[in-house]
């Protein structure tokens, strides 16, 4: 099963929300990795919907590093192409640049594992560019065999979420183990921490300050970001901007933009390219899962989002 996160049209997608309607009663909870992991898993999150069977909710990833998921029950899709299309029980997703729409019908439980760029190249045998803005399914012939039996090991007969995680953090520090380290992951690690220099923004800017050439640079940052290093930049200022937005709406857009803005026009264009929609368009929907997991994700991990997540 393979599904590309496909571009999408605002008012479509709010329409096909509308008639299908939402539901609120979601909870997230984030757990930080053991010590070993933390250079290259952000955090571990379990995302449960207490709905009624035939309910559903609906939101919007942003754009983000990769993740591997997982379903109790496999009632959960994700949109494209201005439909949703079913997901096989466990799925991983390469770095991303463009939204995400998913959907969730009835009572479900989902744990997702957050990828840094480290622990893709560590973890991974193909290039982060190859599955960047692709979902497919975790199977021993996919580039995430290493997570095929994760969901087997995670859940408890009786949903436990402590015991859970710690069966997540056990099963890869047992898988770190088996890879060995990379001789780049040094200068990935400083490529990662320059992204969050807000005062960098060019591409000569960054290959200056980590000391490599701008074609050393793209190549790096392909192989393990998923994306060129001038895109990276961009996806983090728009970022930076829509994490503001997400801890409190009730901001209006003008006072989230992030400084390296020109204008609300700039940022506007950066919001149709990254979320498929305008930030009117967006802040029109409900964000049952996003708005709520922003703000849990601060506290208990210490970033709104995760490619906000310092390495």
């Amino acid at each position: 099963m393979k599904v590309s996160a496909g571009s999408t049209d605002g008012d479509d997608w709010i329409r096909l929300v509308l008639k299908q309607g939402l539901a609120d009663a979601t909870s997230t909870r984030f757990f930080r990795p053991s010590a070993e992991l933390t250079p290259y898993i952000s955090s571990f999150y379990l995302i449960e919907f207490a709905i009624d069977p035939g309910e559903t909710v609906t939101d919007w990833l942003h754009p983000e590093w990769a993740n591997i998921r997982f379903s109790d029950n496999g009632n959960w899709s994700i949109g494209s192409g201005g439909e949703f299309h079913a997901l096989p029980l466990t799925v991983g997703t390469g770095p991303t640049s463009r939204t995400i729409p998913f959907r969730v019908n009835g009572p479900t439980r989902i744990w997702g594992v957050g990828i840094l760029p480290r622990g893709w190249v560590r973890l991974m045998d193909a290039p982060a560019n190859v599955m960047a803005d692709r979902t497919v399914a975790c199977t021993p012939d996919s580039p995430y065999a290493p997570f095929a039996d994760l969901r087997d090991r995670t859940f408890c007969k009786r949903p436990d979420a402590a015991a859970e995680a710690q069966r997540i953090d056990q099963y890869l520090q047992e898988l770190l183990t088996l890879r060995p380290p990379q001789l780049d992951e040094p200068r990935i690690g400083s490529i990662h921490r320059r992204l969050f220099d807000s005062e960098l923004t060019s591409v000569a800017d960054l290959a200056e300050k980590i000391g490599m050439s701008s074609r050393s640079l793209e190549r790096i940052c392909l192989r393990a970001f998923g994306f060129p290093p001038k895109l990276l930049l961009r996806r983090q200022r728009f970022l930076r901007s829509l994490s503001q937005y997400l801890l409190d709406p009730t901001q209006t857009w003008i006072k989230t933009l992030d400084e390296n803005y020109v204008d609300q026009a700039h940022f506007v264009r950066d919001f149709q390219k990254f979320m498929g929609m305008s930030p009117s368009c967006y802040a029109a929907l409900e964000h049952p899962v996003l708005g709520s997991a922003t703000r849990t994700r601060t506290i208990t991990a210490g970033a709104p989002v995760q490619a906000l997540h310092r390495p």
